[in-house]
């Protein structure tokens, strides 16, 4: 679908709108909106336009085909291909959309990553829920502070899954080159050493002298979970030390490089089960049950160094 050029998309219907913010690199951009008087007329854009259909039915024609898109439903527009849009019920229909520069491209399909894929979708409406709940989860890191490096990659690799999985010419994911364990190595102490602050995929290639996206496939290859993950489980460890030592939450989370209070708890209840208070009162209880708070639980950080957080 296309967009408005205003967050008020018809001021004379409020349920009419479309909201757009910088994507998680400068060639992408992401949009949100909801229509229900709003026709676009037979139109195209120079982007991809890459959405998942999120409430109503929206119906539009595209390759000379008449096409309607459900809740959950992708829509998947090559650059320049033409197609117009509307509403299929009353209700309206509410969508996000993400319009990726062509010119990215290259930077996502690489060889050396194993990301290659063909470069055109085969058809612009496919159901798939993993895929379509991949992209929401991406959209959703998109403009999050303290989260470049999880907005970058969770867009990174749907780009690279939705290409792969439907494109003109399906094509399976394989395995990075390796890197060499020093690169590998030089970016995990890197990533230790400023996990405080909000780093990027761009700053860990830089120290890995690679592309983007081999960086992030052959860190992941080497340690068995992406930078961003790792990122995560560092100012986790160090969020946890500082609890036990009687640091209060607010002050723990933003020392280990959480954006805020709010942000810790949905990132340690997504890591552990529980929120940081839940944690702290078991941890409390059971050292002085004669457990030992400090030797209560293994770290998820110390398989791969020893190195303190800095």
């Amino acid at each position: 679908m296309s967009t408005l050029p205003s967050g008020d998309a018809n001021a004379s219907n409020p349920s009419d709108w479309a909201r757009f913010q910088p994507g998680a690199t400068p060639d992408i951009t992401l949009m949100r909106a909801h229509f229900t008087e709003h026709v676009f007329e037979r139109h195209s854009h120079a982007q991809y336009a890459i959405g998942v259909t999120h409430s109503g039915v929206q119906t539009f024609h595209c390759r000379g085909a008449a096409h309607a898109s459900l809740p959950g439903d992708l829509l998947l527009f090559n650059p320049d291909e033409a197609h117009d849009g509307q509403r299929g019920t009353d209700e309206g229909f509410g969508y996000a959309i993400l319009y990726v520069d062509p010119a990215a491209l290259p930077r996502h399909l690489q060889r050396e990553a194993g990301t290659l894929a063909s470069a055109f979708f085969r058809q612009p409406v496919v159901h798939d829920p993993p895929a379509a709940a991949a992209l929401q989860r991406a959209m959703a890191a998109i403009g999050q502070p303290q989260e470049s490096l999880r907005g970058e990659a969770l867009t990174t690799d749907v780009l690279v899954q939705l290409l792969q999985r439907h494109g003109e010419t399906p094509a399976t994911g394989t395995s990075p080159l390796a890197a060499g364990s020093r690169r590998m190595l030089r970016v995990r102490d890197h990533i230790r050493a400023h996990a405080s602050r909000d780093l990027s995929v761009a700053e860990l290639a830089r120290e890995a002298g690679l592309s983007r996206v081999h960086l992030s496939r052959a860190f992941a290859q080497h340690f068995g979970v992406p930078p961003h993950v790792y990122l995560n489980a560092v100012r986790l460890e160090h969020a946890k030390r500082l609890l036990l030592a009687g640091i209060a939450p607010a002050l723990a989370a933003l020392d280990a490089g959480f954006a805020d209070q709010s942000h810790f708890s949905r990132r340690f209840k997504g890591a552990t089960g529980l929120t940081p208070g839940g944690w702290l009162r078991q941890m409390r209880g059971q050292a002085a049950a004669g457990g030992g708070a400090s030797t209560a639980s293994t770290s998820a950080v110390s398989r791969y160094s020893t190195t303190s957080f800095s």
